[in-house]
Formats: structure tokens, C-alpha cells, sequence
């Protein structure tokens, strides 16, 4: 069987498969499911193009890991075929253990377990079954291997990540401001000293990406309308397992019932391999399949607010450069009481606070750093002559308040 293929994709072209081992890969059920997660969540609520998904997403990544891998080449640095296979692996699986609606559920559905522990996880159990040949793929994941700036385009503040996951958000959305130069960047990088630079005359294209991932944050990924729906989608599971926790039958299929019988740990994760199977067959279907199950539950909490999903009768959001006065919360919560079947146990489903912030480059976690002509290395906050770069390092705070203003809950 032939197994270099090529893969159509809307925002780069073709891309190639490049050795049967990532075919193998792509082929295998862990790296299949992620055709069942979406790259946005809920963020379809908002923009109804943003259909695509987390296998979307990897496969674009790892089209960008060979453009860079091979500009890096072209500029004389060697890279073994073993290392080109290796680094095309590692973020290709980097996203792979995420779970239904990706970064939105990660703290409710599990213990706080982060996705990248579980792509470990899954990682090591697919170098288990393919006997070893992920080891060097892991290891660069990890950022164990000695040539750190492969680690560096799998996950700094410039990979190669970032890169797709802009210009394939932009595409999908229709948000323009999103979009960047991913060709102009790769093709400035450079490697001293062993670590990622960027040569002086990409430093514009930079400057775009920095800008690019902001907007993108506000305008999308932190969209008022997101942060609803995804508050609404939380409060649903949260109520499903109190449910559950006090003897009450709630649906849900096998899989998705271990992780709303249990918070489950990472250290459960690791114990016990019957646990990580059972997340490798999870994804979005199983909460929209038990949400509309749901819709009909006794409770009126959960079917109200599981019905107000699927109908996409959102909460009211407001957000706010401040924390949100104590006085106009007593007044949601006055308002809310006074509607027909609410009553004080229920408010923490119908009204949520919360806070949600925004930074497009933190210089503190990992540099960008900038290669300038007399050779020498400097961050791109004191390379750059824009007096935004150094703006964008500033974390900016918004609080909200959502809460159920236009819903009546019905009894059973």
C-alpha cells in the first residue's frame, strides 16, 4: 500500500504525508477522534463557519513543521531524516488528548488534568504499540531532547501551533484581522546557539502575529457570546454530576459516565489504563447526544438549561473593565428569584461570575527572539521600533456577569 499521500486543505494547499509511519498515525482511532472535536467549541454559536476541527488543525500544523524544518535546512543547519520524521510527529499528536469541546470542558469533565498530559499519555501508549519509534517524537515534545529549538516550534509563543491554529481560526470565522504571513515567518527563522530566533528583517511579520493573536483573542476566542455559551455548556455538566452524585439516573454513554461518575485525576489517568481508553473514545458527539437526552430530564435545571443550549437561547452577558458592582448583582439576583419557579438554590446556575484575561506575548514565559544584523540576539519587545510590541505584554482583565434574564424554568 502506498502510503505518502497528499491531503487537500482549504488554507494551505495540498500537504504531503511523508512516511508511513505518520500515514499509520493519522490512520490510528486516537488520532481519528479528533475528527469528532472541534477546534472552537462553541464559538459556531458566533461565527457558523467555525466547523472545523482538532484533526483539521494537527494536520495543518504539521504542514507548517515541514516548511520550517525545511527552511532551516536551506540555511545549512543539518537535520537528520530521523528528526524531520520526529518533529512532523510530535505536533501532529500534540493536540491529541483533548477532550470533547477541547480547552472548554478540560476543568470540568476531568480533575484539573491539562490536555498536554494526556497527549503524554496517549504519545507513550502509542510508542508501546508501535515499538519505540515515537521515542525521539516524544522527547522533543517533552523538551528533553538536546536540540531545544525543535521543542521550541512544537510549543513556545511562536510555534508552529500558534501559526495554524491563527490563520485556520481566521479562515473558518471569516475574521480577517486573524490572519498571518505563516510563509514569510517560517522562511526568517534561524537557529544560535541551539534556540529558535527570528532574522531582523521578519520582525514586521512578528509584529502581525502578536497583533493578530490579540484580536483574535477578543474578537473571537474570548467573544462575550463564546464565554456564554461555554458558562451554560459547564453549568450543564456540573449540574448532570451533582445529579448523579445524589443517586438521580442521568443518560449518558458509557464513556462520558465514568467522567460524570468521578473527578477523574491525572494520577487516576496513569494508574489505571481502562481510564485513558475510555477517554480516547470520547468526544463531541457524546455531550450533544446526552444534552439532547437531557432536554427531557425531570430536573428542571438540567433540562432547562440543556433545551436553552440546543436552542441556542443564551444567557445575558455583560463584561466590564471592573469587578461588577455588588449592587447589580443583588438586583440579577432579585430579577431572577422573581420568575416563576426559581428559588435560591438555583442561582448558581443562573447566574455566573467570572473573570477572563487577554495577553498576546509574555516575554517573562519564553522570548521571541530576534537574530539582528550584526548577529547579535535581542527580545522582540527591544527589537521592535513599534511602541505596541511592548502594549501587548500587558495583561488586560475584563470581568463578566451571565445570567438566565429571559428563562423560565419549567416543572416536570
Amino acid at each position: 500500500m502506498n502510503k505518502r499521500k497528499i491531503v487537500n486543505d482549504p488554507v494551505y494547499g495540498f500537504i504531503n504525508i511523508t512516511t508511513p509511519l505518520i500515514f499509520d498515525l493519522i490512520e490510528h482511532p486516537y488520532y481519528q477522534r479528533l475528527r469528532r472535536i472541534k477546534q472552537l467549541g462553541t464559538a459556531d454559536y458566533v461565527y457558523p463557519g467555525a466547523l472545523h476541527t482538532r484533526f483539521h488543525h494537527a494536520l495543518g500544523a504539521m504542514h507548517l513543521m515541514q516548511e520550517a524544518l525545511n527552511a532551516l535546512k536551506y540555511k545549512g543547519h543539518d537535520i537528520s531524516d530521523e528528526e524531520f520524521e520526529a518533529g512532523q510527529i510530535a505536533i501532529l499528536l500534540h493536540d491529541i488528548g483533548h477532550g470533547p469541546f477541547s480547552h472548554v470542558l478540560e476543568n470540568t469533565i476531568l480533575s484539573h488534568v491539562p490536555h498536554e498530559e494526556i497527549s503524554l499519555l496517549l504519545m507513550e501508549e502509542l510508542n508501546r504499540q508501535f515499538k519505540g519509534a515515537l521515542s525521539l517524537a516524544i522527547d522533543m515534545f517533552t523538551g528533553r531532547y538536546a536540540r531545544h529549538f525543535f521543542h521550541q516550534l512544537i510549543s513556545s509563543q511562536l510555534d508552529v501551533d500558534r501559526m495554524d491554529y491563527l490563520n485556520r481560526d481566521s479562515f473558518f470565522t471569516g475574521v480577517r484581522e486573524g490572519f498571518i504571513g505563516a510563509d514569510r515567518i517560517l522562511k526568517m527563522l534561524n537557529v544560535v546557539d541551539n534556540q529558535l530566533v527570528v532574522e531582523q528583517k521578519g520582525i514586521y511579520s512578528i509584529e502581525n502575529f502578536l497583533t493578530a493573536r490579540r484580536l483574535m483573542y477578543w474578537q473571537v476566542y474570548l467573544h462575550k457570546t463564546c464565554i456564554c455559551a461555554e458558562t451554560m455548556l459547564i453549568q450543564v455538566i456540573k449540574r448532570a454530576k451533582e445529579l448523579i452524585k445524589a443517586g438521580h439516573y442521568v443518560f449518558s454513554t458509557p464513556a462520558f459516565g465514568i467522567f460524570l461518575q468521578e473527578n477523574i485525576s491525572l494520577e487516576q489517568f496513569k494508574a489505571n489504563r481502562n481510564i485513558l481508553e475510555a477517554f480516547t473514545e470520547m468526544d463531541d458527539t457524546d455531550v450533544w447526544g446526552c444534552i439532547k437526552v437531557w432536554a427531557k430530564h425531570p430536573d428542571k435545571l438540567l433540562s432547562g438549561i440543556s433545551k436553552m443550549l440546543l436552542d441556542r437561547k443564551l444567557y445575558k452577558i455583560i463584561l466590564s473593565d471592573e469587578p461588577i458592582p455588588s449592587s447589580y448583582l443583588e438586583k440579577i439576583q432579585i430579577d431572577l428569584l422573581s420568575k416563576e419557579n426559581v428559588h435560591p438554590e438555583d442561582l448558581p446556575y443562573l447566574m455566573i461570575q467570572g473573570h477572563i484575561t487577554n495577553a498576546a506575548y509574555l516575554s517573562e514565559k519564553q522570548n521571541i527572539n530576534i537574530l539582528t544584523k550584526d548577529r547579535g540576539v535581542l527580545d522582540i519587545a527591544e527589537a521592535s521600533d513599534l511602541p505596541t510590541i511592548k502594549a501587548l505584554s500587558n495583561i488586560v482583565k475584563k470581568y463578566y456577569i451571565c445570567w438566565a434574564k429571559n428563562v423560565y424554568l419549567q416543572s416536570k
